[in-house]
């Protein structure tokens, strides 16, 4: 996936066994990922990486945001947050629909956050729900420069050009071809 051929070994929360949740209380992707990276690092003793994302769309102030995942309730699928997130924009010409996918992945040590790194995605909000891959707000959101929604490209090419993608390129570029032997992701 995005860490392959690293000299490290990349395991997860499951892994571990840690079940423990993180509450998500930051006003920003970047202070989610910040909290989650800190809290699993320490109790793991691991260098830790810990991403936030989630879908900003201009026309709604950007709305969801740090709430994607709750956008329209804690039980709520994406079919459900993806319908609330259309019915907003009923109205709004598809010109309009500005939006991007915004991801910040954290780096911490057990004692010490090492760094933030992030990347974004622009597209537009399509009319109705468009391809079967992903998940999340993907069938909605198009790349106007291939005229496919997330969920109609490969897994491979999403992996290049989407915001959670770019993080990881740049942390990996930046910090991650050292040499830990460990590293949790979560």
């Amino acid at each position: 996936m995005f860490f392959v051929g690293l000299s490290m070994e990349i395991i997860s929360l499951n892994d571990l066994g840690i079940n423990t949740t993180v509450d998500e209380t930051g006003n920003t992707f970047e202070e989610n990922a910040i909290l989650k990276a800190n809290a699993y690092s320490k109790e793991s003793g691991l260098l830790t990486l810990a991403d936030d994302s989630g879908l900003e769309v201009g026309a709604l102030g950007g709305e969801p945001g740090i709430y994607s995942a709750r956008y329209a309730g804690e039980n709520a699928s994406d079919e459900d947050r993806t319908a609330l997130l259309l019915t907003k924009l009923k109205h709004i010409p598809i010109n309009l629909r500005v939006c991007r996918f915004r991801c910040a992945l954290a780096v911490s040590l057990p004692d010490a956050l090492v760094n933030v790194f992030t990347g974004e995605c622009q597209g537009r909000v399509t009319m109705k729900p468009l391809g079967f891959n992903g998940f999340g707000y993907d069938p909605v959101f198009l790349i106007p420069e291939l005229g496919k929604t997330m969920a109609q490209v490969s897994s491979e090419q999403k992996n290049v050009i989407s915001h959670r993608g770019k993080a990881c390129h740049n942390a990996r570029a930046s910090f991650l071809e050292g040499n830990h032997k460990e590293v949790l992701y979560y």
